[in-house]
C-alpha cells in the first residue's frame, strides 16, 4: 500500500479491509480505487467487492492465494494494442481464463482546482492511456508522463499540487481525489475499446459453457521452415475462427518465437479437437489458459 500516493490510501485500506471479509465476493485489479479496471470490476461483477493491486502481479498473486476469488486484467486496447507484460503473466499465472469483458474507454484530464487547459504543462497516466490520447496530446503541446496506473495518476496529482501538472484517468477518479475536470474526451478515437479476461483458479462450470465460446492458447514452434505455416494449418482445415494470434520473444534468444492465440469454440468440440491436436504435432509445446463464454460475437 504503500506504493500508492497518500490520497489513495485510505481508500485502498477501506476497500482491502472489506475484501478479506469475504474473499469469495472478492474481484482483484490492478490500480487505485477509480481505475478502468475497478470499474470494469464493478460493472461486471456488480455484487462483488473490488481489491486494488499495486501491480498485475498483485492481482494475479490474490487469487492464487485465496485472497480474491477472481480477477479482472485488461489485455488489449483497441486503439493501443497489447497491455504490456500480459502474455508473459498469464501462462505462468496458474490461473485460468474464465471470462472476458468489453467496455468503453473515456478519458479526461484533471488537475487542482482552478487549472485552466493552457497552463497544463504534464499529462500524468498509464502508459496505455497516454498512447490512446497521443494525438490529443501532440496537439496541445502537453508532455506525457508515464505513471503505474491511471487513478494513481490523479492521486498523485492531488498530492503533489504541482503547477502544470495534470493527470488523464476515467473521471471517476476526478470525484475520488478532490480534482477538476477540465477537458473530456481525449481518447483519439470514438470506438476505443478494451478488453479485459476474468482470471480465476477453477474452469468454468460445463453449465456456463453452453453458448458461444473462446479458447485462448499459447504455444512455440518449431525453429524450422514454415514452422507457423504447418501449425496454423489444421485450423484452416477444420474451419476454425481464428481471432488472434500474437507472437512474441521470450529469453532474449530472438529464435525461440511464442504465439497467443483466441479461437471461437471449445477444445471438446470435433473440429477444434482436430486442430489442437495437429497444432500440438507442430509445436514444442502448447497450453491451454481457458474456454469462457464470448462476451460479443466475433466475425461479420
Amino acid at each position: 500500500m504503500e506504493n500508492y500516493p497518500a490520497p489513495a490510501r485510505a481508500r485502498v485500506a477501506a476497500m482491502t479491509a472489506d475484501a478479506a471479509a469475504a474473499p469469495d465476493r472478492t474481484v482483484a485489479f490492478q490500480g487505485a480505487p477509480g481505475a478502468n479496471s475497478h470499474i470494469a470490476a464493478m460493472t461486471a461483477f456488480p455484487d462483488g467487492l473490488p481489491l486494488p493491486c499495486f501491480s498485475f502481479e498483485d492481482a494475479i498473486d490474490a487469487v492464487r492465494e485465496g485472497r480474491a476469488d477472481c480477477a479482472m486484467i485488461p489485455i488489449e486496447n483497441s486503439l493501443h494494442g497489447r497491455v504490456a507484460d500480459i502474455h508473459f503473466l498469464l501462462p505462468e499465472s496458474g490461473l485460468v481464463i474464465t471470462g472476458e469483458h468489453f467496455m468503453p474507454i473515456r478519458y479526461s484530464l484533471m488537475a487542482q482546482a482552478g487549472t485552466t487547459i493552457d497552463a497544463v504543462r504534464e499529462a500524468v497516466s498509464h502508459p496505455q492511456a497516454l498512447g490512446q490520447c497521443r494525438d490529443w496530446l501532440r496537439t496541445r503541446g502537453i508532455r506525457p508522463v508515464s505513471y503505474p496506473d491511471t487513478a494513481g495518476a490523479a492521486a498523485l496529482v492531488a498530492e503533489e499540487g504541482k503547477p502544470g501538472q495534470a493527470a488523464i484517468a476515467p473521471e471517476m477518479a476526478a470525484g475520488l481525489y478532490g480534482l477538476e475536470v477540465i477537458a473530456r474526451g481525449l481518447e483519439d478515437a470514438d470506438h476505443n475499446m478494451t478488453r479485459f479476461v476474468v482470471l480465476a483458479r477453477g474452469a468454468p462450470a460445463e453449465a456456463d459453457l453452453g453458448g458461444p465460446c473462446m479458447t485462448t492458447l499459447v504455444f512455440e514452434v518449431r525453429n524450422v521452415p514454415a514452422a507457423l505455416y504447418k501449425a496454423m494449418g489444421g485450423f484452416a482445415t477444420n474451419g476454425i475462427n481464428m481471432t488472434k494470434l500474437e507472437s512474441y520473444q521470450r529469453g532474449g534468444s530472438f529464435a525461440a518465437t511464442e504465439f497467443y492465440c483466441d479461437v471461437d469454440g471449445r477444445p471438446d468440440d470435433p473440429a477444434l479437437g482436430r486442430a489442437l491436436e495437429e497444432l500440438a504435432f507442430h509445436t514444442k509445446w502448447m497450453r491451454v489458459l481457458g474456454t469462457y463464454p464470448q462476451a460479443r460475437a466475433r466475425g461479420d
